[in-house]
């Protein structure tokens, strides 16, 4: 059994390639029941596990998200976090935090993404060049 619906899943997946036109920076998602530490450590350790460093302008965007333990992070890359203000993320998680506390969390990923896309926008706009460096797909640990 998946941990979000087949439905749930292409919402999220839309709102990656809807981010991914607003943005150079590559979106990931990653989900998993539990979180045994730090949810910001724990998406750390995902980030460089789905090799997400190695995207060429280091934009990478990871949101990690523990279902049963109720615990979520948003990171970025070096090359985000360089040019970033303190606070970036602060819309981001509240948007998600409000859906999450109605058990909303397919929608709450979901506008979370759509609006980590708006705000990178101002740092690293789209090109037309523009690569599709990671897949957009969840990636769901167990």
């Amino acid at each position: 059994m998946s941990l979000l619906s087949d439905k749930e899943q292409e919402k999220i997946k839309h709102s990656i390639e809807w981010a991914e036109k607003a943005t150079s920076g590559e979106v990931r998602v990653c989900i998993e029941k539990k979180c045994s530490k730090d949810a910001y450590e724990r998406a750390i350790e995902c980030f460089f596990d789905l090799k997400m460093q190695e995207t060429k302008q280091r934009n990478g965007v990871l949101v990690y998200v523990a279902l049963e333990d109720h615990k979520f992070a948003i990171i970025g890359d070096s090359g985000i976090n360089e040019v970033i203000p303190d606070g970036f993320w602060d819309t981001t998680k509240n948007l998600m935090l409000e859906k999450f506390k109605h058990q909303e969390v397919a929608e709450g990923i979901s506008l979370g993404i759509i609006e980590a896309g708006k705000q990178l926008k101002k740092y690293f706009p789209y090109n037309s060049d523009d690569i599709n460096e990671l897949p957009d797909d969840i990636t769901f640990l167990h």
